[in-house]
């Protein structure tokens, strides 16, 4: 079977998806992270879509308990050489986020920088996502997650802004053409992954609107659900969504 675009993405890109741009928020969206939890490290954490273990590792470190899962087997071998610099034991799973068995496991789930959801080729799938992670949190437990914001793009120019935010050595995107029918962007993505291959992939992400994210949590279950502006490194409940905003910042009670 043909792999999906963010299966062949992730192969063999742990070292450089680390230098990527939009990963140098780690330390301030940890900051946030353990405030919203009152800084309770008796509280069992999921990070869904881990990757090469980024917020997985800075919570462990801090003194968390943290399991992180991941469709990339190349990027979960990242995040164990990285967490074995660091001294530190965490459960890394190779598992794909549409199929998860854990039921009622954790008290906090975060899935942060697309982790999964919203990459799938499906509403559906997306929305799957959202239902295996919700299965996975205890009652009341919280769901912290970022995703693309649809408002953005009706606006502004998702090539422009990504052209404005990479650095040399970095993905590049082009072509972008955003679908108004799907709120899909496509786009062409070119890279160069750990052993030197060049890579063109034609990818597409789903955009959500806050009105859409609200009524598919609603009907999951969340009592409360509140959207914000997601600002690299900052995450923040004082900054409103916005036209401006790339991602949306999501935190969901049940």
């Amino acid at each position: 079977m043909k792999k999906q675009w963010y299966e062949s993405l992730f192969e063999n890109y742990g070292l450089k998806y680390d230098n990527e741009n939009f990963t140098k928020g780690t330390v301030g969206e940890c900051d946030f992270i353990e405030k919203e939890i009152n800084f309770d490290k008796s509280l069992k954490i999921l990070d869904v879509g881990c990757g090469t273990g980024r917020h997985t590792i800075e919570l462990s470190n801090r003194g968390y308990t943290v399991t992180g899962i991941d469709l990339s087997e190349t990027q979960l071998t990242r995040a164990r050489q990285k967490a074995e610099s660091y001294n530190l034991k965490i459960d890394f799973h190779q598992r794909d986020a549409r199929h998860l068995s854990f039921n009622n496991e954790f008290d906090v789930a975060i899935m942060l920088c697309e982790g999964g959801f919203p990459l799938m080729e499906t509403d559906e799938m997306n929305y799957e996502i959202l239902n295996c992670v919700t299965k996975s949190l205890k009652e009341n437990g919280k769901f912290i997650f970022t995703t693309l914001n649809a408002l953005f793009p009706l606006y502004h120019s998702v090539e422009n802004f990504c052209v404005s935010k990479t650095k040399e050595g970095n993905a590049t995107y082009r072509s972008n053409t955003f679908d108004l029918m799907t709120f899909r962007d496509h786009n062409v993505t070119e890279f160069e992954d750990d052993l030197g291959n060049k890579k063109t992939l034609e990818c597409n992400e789903r955009y959500y609107v806050p009105s859409e994210i609200n009524w598919l949590l609603k009907t999951l279950g969340y009592k409360t659900i509140l959207i914000y502006g997601a600002k690299l490194g900052a995450f923040s409940r004082n900054d409103k969504l916005t036209t401006e905003d790339f991602e949306m910042l999501v935190i969901a009670e049940k």
